[in-house]
């Protein structure tokens, strides 16, 4: 890997549904260096009606973050990058936030997005034209349910939203925008007859931007705020999967990923879109990667079941947790993670319960069991997908890479590479800032070349732990 210039310092913003954080990086031929200089909570807050994202909180917290970055590395700066969980947006009329963003969690709107959209457009015809998966949460649903949407003359997706407050620019970055459902999977360009079709003004959706385009300098009086007048921000893969996928460490053609989060990612990255009538009934989605790559993916749960429970039980002791568990050696339920029920905010040790009466499977007889039961089910369900994926593009996957804060989740780890057959590698923890910086890095000078280049600098410099597959512990199934 060859560069015009030394290493620089760049900051990236990474947004995720339970929290966020801002990272110092360093990135050069031989450098990949992060450091968190600003760390906040994030989640569902309850309005009248329903749930929504405090994006305004959000804007202050990374303004604080990168103001904290600038101090850290001064006079040095290159650039800022924002990335942030898909579909949720904001509606603004003249430059102003109609209300924050619904939560995609708001059961209502979930309800009645699907019917209004498939009474237009069927279900089939979607995926042929957009090539993205159904999950009642997509942009697409919410918009058929939003009632001031008449009322809107812009509508920004969350990291575009923080974009447009830092520097006035308003534009979509093309791999979020691939996340809507009205994006055209063949041209990545907005679908306007689809648009039509669903009576969506084509003045709502920006003009899209690709990963390392400058979409403009810090406003003067947030420059001020910062201390780093004039600092460019640059498009990253602002899906918080895009960039994580950047900063998987795979080569060729026989890896697969896991981005591993409150959602577990699971999928290949292919050069053309796999829009078969077996691909659309498998749920398998394309989104838009960097430098023009698919991520060809379903989601699954993903951690989210385990933080809901130990909400649900009033702790927060999930290492001691799995520690035990990985302890039990007797039979436990593996049930089906995927059912809608798990899907809202509530009482996860009862839902698995409930799920497991009504299948007729003995359910966990305490916390560690339950613990076991739903680390093994989450398993079964990525080792599920990641032979899916392998059949339905027609390769044959001999590692799977396990990126993001689920990495470090050993147990969980270590039960994927028993039910899939195949050697894991768990990290890097930090996947997706480092896919943020790496794109600023590029665009900056100081690295250059393509993914694979990329990646090869993400296995020199971080940590990553081998799990080679044994013996599948015994189980309850339905």
């Amino acid at each position: 890997m060859t560069a015009g210039g030394g290493p620089v310092h760049v900051a990236a913003v990474d947004l995720g549904a339970s929290s966020g954080r801002v990272m110092l990086g360093e990135v050069g031929s031989d450098v990949l260096r992060l450091t968190a200089v600003a760390r906040f909570a994030n989640g569902p807050v309850t309005g009248p009606d329903g749930l929504h994202w405090d994006v305004s909180a959000l804007h202050r917290h990374a303004v604080d973050g990168l103001r904290a970055a600038a101090a850290a590395a001064p006079g040095s700066l290159a650039s800022v990058g924002i990335d942030s969980w898909a579909v949720d947006y904001g509606l603004l009329r003249d430059g102003r936030l109609l209300a924050e963003p619904f939560h995609y969690r708001d059961e209502h709107r979930n309800e009645a997005g699907p019917r209004l959209v498939h009474a237009r457009v069927p279900a089939a015809d979607l995926y042929a034209r957009t090539g993205l998966q159904f999950l009642p949460f997509n942009t697409v649903y919410q918009l058929a349910a939003d009632e001031r949407l008449t009322e809107a003359d812009r509508l920004l997706l969350v990291p575009d939203l923080l974009a447009f407050w830092l520097t006035g620019a308003e534009v979509a970055e093309r791999t979020n925008a691939s996340t809507t459902g009205l994006l055209s999977v063949t041209t990545g360009t907005w679908d306007e007859p689809l648009l039509t079709a669903l009576g969506l003004p084509r003045k709502l959706f920006a003009d899209l931007v690709d990963p390392g385009t400058t979409i403009g300098t810090l406003l003067p009086e947030v420059g001020e705020t910062v201390g780093a007048p004039g600092l460019p921000v640059v498009a990253v893969g602002s899906h918080d999967t895009a960039s994580a996928v950047v900063g998987v460490p795979m080569t060729g053609d026989e890896s697969a990923y896991v981005s591993l989060g409150t959602w577990g990612l699971v999928g290949l990255e292919l050069d053309a879109p796999v829009l078969t009538d077996a691909a659309r009934a498998a749920n398998f989605t394309h989104e838009g990667g960097v430098d023009g790559r698919i991520r060809f993916l379903t989601n699954v749960m993903g951690t989210w079941l385990l933080s809901e429970t130990l909400r649900t039980w009033g702790r927060d002791d999930l290492e001691p947790l799995l520690a035990a568990a990985a302890d039990v050696t007797g039979p436990v339920p593996v049930f089906d993670v995927q059912d809608p029920r798990f899907v809202p905010p509530g009482d996860m040790p009862a839902r698995i319960a409930a799920w497991c009466a009504e299948h007729e499977v003995e359910a966990p007889a305490d916390d560690v069991s339950l613990v076991r039961s739903i680390v093994e089910s989450l398993a079964a369900a990525y080792a599920d997908a990641l032979r899916t994926a392998d059949s339905l593009a027609g390769r044959t996957v001999r590692q799977v890479h396990v990126v993001g804060g689920g990495s470090q989740n050993v147990l969980l780890c270590q039960a994927l590479a028993d039910r899939s057959g195949l050697p894991v590698v768990a990290g890097p923890v930090e996947a997706t800032a480092l896919g943020n910086v790496l794109v600023q890095g590029r665009a900056a000078g100081a690295i250059s070349g393509g993914l694979d280049e990329l990646r090869a600098l993400v296995a020199r410099t971080q940590d990553l732990r081998l799990h080679e597959p044994r013996t599948l512990p015994p189980a309850n199934t339905a």
